[in-house]
């Protein structure tokens, strides 16, 4: 496929997109940033000295360490997406402007359960540990916080316990009429393929191997193909039609001036951003409320789950269902090989 174009100059600063879903960012009043000795950027509504026995963190305004946090070259792609979701929360609640200091534990914890006390086990545990990761960061930067998420404790997350979808059901999902084609083609995708959401969700157009039907997704240096049907090949085909490089799952919409994405998340061609976790997550869920006895809907999770066992019923051996999902330790599908039909 042909090279991606470059990317226009962004005037001023981008910020952080979070898909179609979530509350605009705010706009902050700012003025120009000064420079601490030993690094970390000050907000200029701070107070730009240190008296004794006040952390130094009352001078370093939330923008500029999140900003720093995502900047470090020891975050695999993956890692970084998560945690840059993370940040934009943060700033979000606190304000770009906000000096560190007010992340205390109890407004920490309070903003913390507004935004994700109705989310899975997984997401909340992934949240809270981007947000410890950067607190241990902090600190080691000399920015004492303290434990902002000493009231955030950790969910458990059930194994083997998620819902099995039926066959039929999968199959009428699939072809459902009233969703759109980029929806049915990501969950065709990540049933026939097995491979978590957020793999998936990472590809971009230049990874696909059409005719080979598959696509390649690195991690951690790792290769990790993504297979499909034959017939999915031909809705990837369609879907990416027009654009030879960038996310392959955009949004319906185009990012806001205020909230635009990392380049390597924004197709030069629509001008549309990739689609997050989050956004994914939330359409399955709408669209599969009559599948949920409970009427809540279903996980995207519950399509990799699913494809698993059904293969397993069909006679799959752990290694052969290792093979196809990507999974890095084959004790895990253990469970899923050599069901009884």
């Amino acid at each position: 496929m042909s090279r991606c174009p470059r990317f226009p100059p962004v005037r001023g600063r981008a910020r952080f997109h979070d898909g179609d879903l979530g509350r605009p960012c705010g706009l902050y009043r700012r003025g120009p940033f000064s420079s601490r000795p030993g690094g970390g950027a000050v907000c200029p509504t701070a107070e730009t000295s240190t008296p004794a026995g006040v952390s130094v963190a009352a001078g370093v305004s939330v923008e500029a360490a999140a900003e720093r946090f995502l900047r470090r070259r020891d975050l695999d792609p993956d890692t970084l997406r998560t945690y840059a979701q993370t940040m934009r929360w943060l700033r979000r609640e606190f304000g770009d402007g906000a000096p560190l200091r007010r992340m205390t534990a109890d407004r920490v914890a309070a903003a913390f359960h507004a935004a994700w006390g109705g989310a899975a086990a997984r997401t909340w545990n992934r949240h809270r540990a981007a947000l410890r990761s950067f607190t241990t960061w902090a600190a080691r930067r000399g920015w004492d916080l303290g434990d902002p998420a000493a009231g955030i404790a950790r969910r458990p997350e059930p194994r083997g316990r998620a819902r099995v979808l039926d066959r039929r059901h999968v199959a009428a999902l699939l072809e459902r009429p009233d969703v759109p084609p980029r929806d049915r083609t990501l969950w065709r995708v990540l049933y026939e393929s097995a491979a978590g959401a957020d793999r998936v969700l990472s590809l971009d157009v230049t990874d696909l191997d059409l005719a080979a039907n598959r696509a390649r997704a690195t991690k951690d240096g790792v290769l990790r193909w993504v297979r499909w049907q034959p017939a999915t090949t031909r809705r990837l085909a369609e879907l990416a039609a027009g654009r030879p490089c960038g996310p392959l799952f955009l949004t319906a919409r185009r990012p806001a001036p205020a909230r635009m994405p990392d380049p390597a998340d924004l197709c030069p061609v629509t001008g549309r951003a990739r689609l997050s976790y989050e956004r994914a997550a939330y359409l399955f869920k709408r669209a599969t409320r009559d599948l949920d006895p409970d009427g809540r809907g279903c996980t995207l999770h519950q399509l990799r789950h699913s494809r698993l066992t059904h293969l397993g019923e069909d006679g799959w051996t752990a290694a052969m269902l290792m093979d196809l999902s990507g999974h890095d330790d084959i004790r895990s599908l253990a469970p899923y090989a050599d069901r009884p039909q």
